[in-house]
């Protein structure tokens, strides 16, 4: 049966969707109330160039959040549970934002463009309303918006080549998370060393949404000779690499988790003289120690469907002792993987785990993450 998705006013077109569209885009999703590529109707195709060669993603739903103005170091020192007064202009930072409870709403990246001035490169929650209300509260001098800013990804081991011949060799200079404002054939825009794989790669933060179709079709003409593919954020690269995914590991509506509990405790700096959002219940929560930690999973049985269903892991005895959130067949590895969470009295040598999958009883085995069989 074919299904349709309705474009409507309640989610918004990327500014290269018209380009992805004229690429082949086969299926999309929603991330921050945009529509955002799932793949191009061939993910092993996809997952291939990114593994080995270069691919071009759409993640203009990577949405920005600007904090700029005298108090804006104060409120971002205030919403990130991480020290950033050491962060240098052009210096980027994995910075987790939490709740008053210590829980984690959002996992985004900051880049500080200037001592005054910030973007929240954000995962999926609106944390451009959360920061407003704070900035009011508390009456700092601030302005808090969403800019015209929409970035591509460019991804795989071939990525800093094809980036240095887009922009020069100094590209490969750069740190990783570090960036630099540039233009590209007098487009303009912020490049960052970043992106959403462990295959390396840059970000091209485009700050002209009208040049959108044009800079896509740039970055695909200069990459064709490297082979370059349209693709998506790729899940079964995440799962093998262990990356955290805000949302599909856990989110505030469904399994809420803190920062301990998703392996980003050493981004907590509980010793900072410095305030911020959910300080005092993490101080409580690292006292008490974390009642759950991140791990991966091994379902054993055929091959199973990628999905995303926050699947019970239980004991022989029934008893719940963990939560199953992503899975994925990885011929890489020739197993059924997973990430999710297990109680923190329950051991990497457990042997009596399983889930319950379509019916069918699944034995599970804990693994470290990333997975290195």
């Amino acid at each position: 049966m074919a299904f349709e998705i309705g474009i409507g006013p309640n989610n918004r077109k990327s500014v290269y969707f018209d380009a992805t569209v004229a690429d082949g885009v086969a299926c999309f999703s929603v991330y921050n109330h945009m529509f955002i590529p799932a793949h191009f109707g061939n993910p092993d195709a996809e997952y291939d160039s990114l593994m080995n060669g270069v691919v071009m993603w759409d993640v203009a739903a990577q949405r920005q959040v600007e904090i700029s103005g005298p108090d804006a170091a104060h409120l971002i020192q205030y919403l990130t549970t991480r020290d950033i007064r050491k962060t240098t202009i052009g210096q980027g930072r994995y910075v987790p934002i939490c709740n008053h409870q210590g829980q984690l709403i959002n996992d985004p990246v900051l880049l500080r463009l200037a001592a005054d001035r910030f973007w929240l490169s954000i995962a999926d929650s609106d944390i451009e309303l959360w920061a407003s209300a704070i900035a009011a509260e508390r009456r700092w001098d601030v302005r808090v918006f969403e800019p015209d800013v929409s970035p591509l990804a460019i991804q795989g081991p071939l990525a800093k080549e094809l980036v240095a011949d887009l922009f020069g060799v100094w590209v490969k200079e750069l740190p990783y998370f570090g960036f630099k404002q540039t233009e590209l054939q007098g487009i303009p825009l912020v490049l960052a060393r970043s992106g959403w794989s462990k295959q390396g790669g840059y970000e091209l933060y485009l700050q002209d949404g009208t040049r959108g179709v044009e800079l896509w079709n740039i970055v695909k003409a200069k990459g064709a000779p490297y082979g370059i593919r349209p693709g998506a954020p790729n899940d079964l690269e995440r799962i093998e690499s262990g990356l955290v995914s805000y949302g599909a590991d856990g989110r505030l509506q469904a399994n809420p988790c803190n920062p301990f509990e998703i392996s980003l405790g050493k981004l907590v700096d509980l010793n900072s003289t410095d305030d911020f959002v959910g300080k005092t219940a993490l101080q409580k929560i690292k006292a008490e120690g974390a009642k759950r930690r991140r791990v991966g999973f091994v379902i054993a049985g055929a091959p199973v469907l990628a999905g995303q269903h926050s699947l019970d892991v239980k004991t022989a005895n029934g008893k719940t002792v963990g939560v199953l959130s992503e899975f994925v067949f990885s011929n890489r590895f020739s197993k059924n993987i997973g990430v999710g969470m297990i109680a923190m009295d329950i051991g990497d040598d457990v042997v009596d785990l399983a889930i319950q999958l379509d019916g069918e009883s699944r034995q599970v085995a804990v693994e470290p993450l990333p997975f290195s069989f």
